[in-house]
């Protein structure tokens, strides 16, 4: 179907457009989906609530898995993470004043990429907007989708510089909207079922203006709380500190962090902490959620619109480009062969790997915070399973498998 701008039947104000899909979210998961639409011939229209600028700084996660790389790199959307970003093999554990270095490829010989989602962002809108002149709209207020459950949906919204109302008639909406997503709130809500786990716990997140301290993630297992490192830039380093869920960053002045920091991530043999300016501070409850179906109708949900991680486990954007790339190809085939097939699976392929990773995170966070929770059950279990991580190669090779993901189907992707 192609894009087109049609007069309102009704005699509305209302200026009426047509394509095939509506994408609602210029995050990393619509930005994929509207590349790939694109590259395959399939019209597709951006609908993002804020700015360009805006979506191109916000401070997001900044691990990417290989397989996932791989999967760009085929859709030719990899250009700058090749470029630009640095491969992390190691990671370590400091728990009881010793550094425990752990290489989970050390069996698959994967490995982790850090790049910052600002800048896969920025890549991914270039590539839509810029090179390929795809139809993305900044700033839109008040989006509506509508007919979800009819063969005609459509979105509305509102012009945020004229104030004018518009409508796009489509074949399919794809909600890549995030947590507070509208089109995930466009579904009724007896046709959903969430599935919620609140960890009780709370995560400072720091971005400091100072050199990593270490060369890859760092991950301080300690009774005063759990806390990491994990090297961003040459000149800036994301840290996090546990806390209580809820708390006031107010609470926590420059003096307090760095010298919770040094307690926490201390250990024989380590390089003393490049302290620096603090440039971000703020908490994160740690939560997670699982929207299931994915899909209503012919509206389809990608990344945290349907699906959260928290940030223990580093999956976030992971699953959201996964589900994106699925959505795709689902699409592709709907609106070039007619073929439904693809659709009627995606929620079901794409819920296996997000279950997946969910047990993932609850087990890591058991690891993390057992030291801290204050009950000695919870901590002698953590001690256990991180006894068997550093002395078992099986165990240490299911670990790797999931820490740095499974490439599955993904080679068709």
């Amino acid at each position: 179907m192609a894009d087109a701008a049609v007069p309102s039947s009704s005699g509305s104000p209302e200026e009426t457009h047509r394509t095939s899909v509506v994408i609602i979210g210029a995050g990393p998961a619509g930005l994929t989906l509207a590349n790939v639409l694109r590259a395959a011939g399939v019209g597709c229209v951006v609908l993002e609530a804020e700015s360009r600028e805006y979506i191109e700084q916000r401070p997001r996660a900044g691990f990417i898995e290989e397989w996932l790389v791989n999967a760009l790199e085929r859709h030719g959307l990899a250009d700058g993470l090749r470029e630009r970003a640095e491969r992390q093999r190691t990671f370590e554990f400091r728990w009881g004043g010793k550094r425990h270095v752990v290489e989970p490829g050390r069996f698959s010989g994967q490995s982790h990429f850090v790049y910052p989602q600002p800048l896969l962002v920025t890549d991914l809108v270039a590539a839509y907007a810029d090179a390929a002149g795809g139809d993305i709209r900044f700033g839109v207020r008040d989006v509506r989708p509508a007919g979800i459950d009819t063969d005609r949906p459509s979105v509305s919204y509102t012009d945020p510089e004229t104030g004018a109302r518009h409508r796009i008639d489509c074949a399919y909406i794809a909600g890549c909207d995030g947590a507070r997503s509208v089109a995930r709130a466009a579904i009724p809500a007896e046709e959903l079922r969430i599935s919620r786990l609140d960890y009780g716990i709370g995560w400072l997140a720091l971005l400091a203006e100072a050199p990593p301290s270490a060369e890859g993630v760092v991950f301080g297992l300690h009774e005063r709380g759990f806390s990491a490192h994990m090297a961003r830039t040459p000149e800036v380093t994301r840290y996090y500190l546990e806390c209580p869920p809820g708390d006031d960053p107010a609470n926590w002045p420059h003096d307090r962090i760095w010298s919770e920091l040094r307690t926490r991530l201390a250990a024989t043999g380590a390089q003393p902490l490049s302290e620096g300016r603090i440039i971000e501070k703020t908490v994160l409850d740690m939560h997670n959620y699982v929207v299931e179906p994915m899909g209503y109708g012919r509206l389809y949900l990608a990344g945290e619109s349907a699906h959260l991680v928290a940030p223990i486990a580093a999956k976030g954007m992971n699953l959201a480009i996964h589900d994106a790339l699925l959505l795709a190809r689902a699409l592709i085939g709907a609106c070039t062969k007619g073929d439904d097939a693809g659709l009627a699976r995606y929620s079901d392929a794409c819920l296996q790997k997000i279950w997946q990773y969910q047990e993932f995170s609850q087990w890591l966070s058991d690891v993390m915070h057992g030291a801290s929770s204050g009950d000695r059950f919870r901590a002698g279990t953590a001690e256990a399973r991180l006894r068997q991580l550093f002395a078992s190669d099986a165990a240490a090779a299911a670990f790797g498998e999931t820490y740095l993901g499974s490439a599955t189907d993904i080679e068709t992707l």
